[in-house]
């Protein structure tokens, strides 16, 4: 990846960031996106030339909020962040299954991916952008648009907090066998990232590794509006 953004992400500290991943499931990273670029992908949200799909979430019960699902081919940066993440988190997402006992199912490349999701019939692209106003909220879930997806999935804050907006916390859920489930609140500043699970995660038990399944949302807004971009890296039927 030659691009400032694919080099960026690959002088990332990524023994850690694995390190963090297989500790607690999920790992924040600092800073990558710059005010100019949140703001600039805050100002595509009313190009609806960029979109293939525009969902109101009170409409199907996720929570409430809209969010859009950017169109085939991706605007430059989109494409950047997600052809730059996927090797990395390919090699977590193997070593994962290696603890669960399974063999590596994910190739080196987003294109290779890909074109696994296209030989299901995946054929329709994931990145979306999200908009929350005073009230906003998204319900817990998981992304899954179909037989084939990836682990990992990175969440990215565009809006200001504490000046644009207030409340808006990322939430993770785990969901522990035989035990209460466990949530965990993040904040993200404006520009900053967090990977986390898409479906589950691999945790040690005495008889060794078990998988935890991992639900995602956002907390009710207090004051506001919040956008966020999240980069999905399976696509959709």
């Amino acid at each position: 990846m030659d691009s400032e953004m694919g080099k960026k992400i690959s002088t990332l500290d990524w023994e850690a960031l694995h390190q963090s991943l297989d500790e607690a499931g999920f790992v924040k990273l600092g800073t990558l996106l710059s005010p100019a670029q949140c703001d600039s992908l805050i100002g595509m949200y009313e190009d609806e030339s960029l979109y293939r799909s525009t969902i109101n979430m009170e409409r199907y019960r996720f929570g409430e909020g809209e969010y859009k699902y950017f169109a085939d081919p991706l605007p430059p940066l989109l494409q950047e962040l997600r052809s730059a993440f996927y090797p990395e988190l390919a090699k977590a997402a193997n070593r994962w299954l290696a603890l669960l006992g399974k063999e590596p199912a994910y190739p080196g490349t987003l294109e290779e991916f890909l074109e696994e999701c296209r030989q299901h019939g995946q054929e329709r692209t994931t990145p979306l952008i999200l908009k929350y106003e005073q009230g906003g909220y998204n319900c817990l879930h998981q992304d899954l648009y179909g037989d084939v997806f990836f682990p990992f999935q990175v969440l990215f804050t565009l809006s200001r907090r504490g000046q644009d907006y207030t409340g808006g916390e990322s939430l993770l859920v785990e969901q522990r066998p035989r035990a209460q489930s466990r949530g965990h609140v993040i904040t993200l500043e404006q520009g900053e990232a967090l990977i986390f699970p898409t479906s589950s995660r691999p945790v040690q038990g005495k008889r060794g590794y078990y998988k935890n399944t991992v639900r995602h949302g956002v907390s009710t807004l207090s004051s506001g509006t919040r956008y966020g971009l999240g980069i999905i890296f399976h696509n959709a039927k």
